[in-house]
């Protein structure tokens, strides 16, 4: 799955009224961002600098502190971006009236094609964990949320049972992450195989039937 260039500006460079008034800046905030991404994900937040990503964006150091103050500045403003990334590869996955069940699966094949092609995900969401804990857990309360309020459009429609709530939410978002993590990092398994097997532990449970 190809992502398209996101036209996001990260809260932290609108923050500091550092937000790209042309085109042209745009691309290179995108450039920045990307960067930062590989930077990041090869060698850790602490090995990261700036000089590494200004060198992978083909950018000048200048041009980083137009829309930068620091290294924590563009990290969080990463975890912002890749967490919209994320949002977006899950919608675009998936049409607009599928059954509930089918909403999820949809969901996670997008996610794990996502992931399988960004494995950099991983490294810097763990380490935000310690860079930024704020963000940390804003990336997962919004990936939950949003898994939350999916399953309440399935009761309302009468696909899901209606005792559903935010710690159901949570465990889906549980085995999604870990699914990537085996699946889509660590080996290159078809994404829609392990969503159909997360599917059916949603739709028949691990229990043996008569």
């Amino acid at each position: 799955m190809t992502t398209e260039p996101s036209s996001r500006i990260p809260p932290d460079a609108a923050a500091a009224n550092k937000s790209p008034r042309t085109e042209r800046g745009r691309r290179t905030l995108r450039k920045l961002l990307d960067a930062a991404a590989i930077e990041f994900g090869e060698r850790g937040f602490h090995e990261a600098s700036i000089t590494g990503i200004t060198r992978r964006a083909g950018t000048a150091l200048g041009s980083f502190y137009t829309y930068f103050n620091s290294k924590d500045e563009i990290f969080r403003a990463l975890v912002d971006d890749l967490s919209g990334k994320v949002r977006e590869a899950a919608r675009s996955a998936r049409s607009q009236d599928l059954p509930a069940l089918e909403t999820e699966r949809a969901s996670l094949v997008g996610f794990l094609r996502f992931a399988a092609e960004h494995k950099e995900i991983y490294r810097i969401i763990d380490e935000c964990e310690f860079v930024d804990p704020a963000s940390f857990r804003q990336h997962y309360q919004s990936t939950a949320t949003r898994i939350h309020e999916r399953l309440a459009d399935g009761i309302v429609k009468g696909d899901l049972r209606e005792d559903l709530g935010e710690a159901h939410a949570w465990a889906i978002m549980g085995m999604n992450v870990f699914l990537g993590l085996r699946y889509a990092v660590w080996d290159d398994e078809p994404p829609e195989h392990i969503a159909e097997l997360a599917n059916s532990i949603l739709r028949e449970g691990i229990v043996k039937r008569p």
